[in-house]
C-alpha cells in the first residue's frame, strides 16, 4: 500500500465531489501538491508556533487556523521543519490576503470596528458614508495576511486567502441597498 495520501479520494467518501481550495499553508511552504507529497506529519511545526495557530488539517498535514490567532511570522514552524517544505524567510511568507464578506455588520448599520483596532499594519480602515455606519475597506499594499482580524471579527465576516484583490485594489464588503 502506498504511503502517499490522496487527498481527492478522501473527498469523495465525505460526499465531496469536487475539489476544495487547499487550506491555508503555513508561511514560506511550497505549493500544496509539494508539500503534501514531502511532508511526514511529525508535529514539529504544529509544536514549535508560539501562537499554536497551526492544526492537523485534511490527511493529517499541518493547516493555519485563524480563528485560533494571528500569525506574527516568527519562522518557528520554518526553524522546526526537517523536511524541504519552505521557501527562503528572505520571501514574502505568503500572498494571502484579508477579505470582507458581505455579512459584515456595517451592512447591518451595526457600528463595530474591532477588525481596525486588531491591524497592526493598519490595512483596515473605516471610511465615512454619509447616513450610513462607517464601512471597512482593506489595502492590500498593507495587508499582509497575519490573520488578526480574523479572530476578532464578532460574526466571522473576514477572511484570509489566496484571492486577488479587487480592482480599484481596495477590499470592501457588498453594502446592502435600501429599499426606497
Amino acid at each position: 500500500m502506498p504511503d502517499e495520501i490522496d487527498l481527492t479520494r478522501r473527498g469523495l467518501f465525505r460526499g465531496r465531489l469536487r475539489t476544495t481550495e487547499p487550506p491555508l499553508q503555513l508561511p514560506w511552504s511550497v505549493n500544496w501538491s509539494a508539500f503534501v507529497a514531502d511532508c511526514t506529519r511529525c508535529g514539529d511545526c504544529l509544536a514549535a508556533c508560539p501562537e499554536q495557530i497551526l492544526v492537523n488539517g485534511e490527511g493529517g498535514f499541518p493547516v493555519v487556523d485563524f480563528q485560533l490567532g494571528q500569525c506574527t511570522f516568527c519562522t518557528e514552524c520554518v526553524s522546526a521543519c526537517k523536511a524541504p517544505l519552505f521557501r527562503p524567510t528572505t520571501e514574502s511568507p505568503w500572498h494571502y490576503q484579508a477579505h470582507i464578506e458581505a455579512n459584515c455588520l456595517a451592512n447591518g448599520q451595526v457600528f463595530c470596528q474591532r477588525c481596525q483596532d486588531s491591524c497592526e499594519p493598519h490595512a483596515i480602515r473605516f471610511m465615512p458614508v454619509l447616513g450610513r455606519v462607517p464601512t471597512p475597506t482593506i489595502d492590500p499594499g498593507r495587508c499582509n495576511g497575519c490573520g488578526a482580524c480574523v479572530q476578532d471579527c464578532p460574526v466571522g465576516s473576514i477572511k484570509v486567502d489566496g484571492r486577488a484583490a479587487p480592482l480599484g485594489g481596495v477590499s470592501q464588503p457588498t453594502l446592502k441597498q435600501e429599499s426606497e
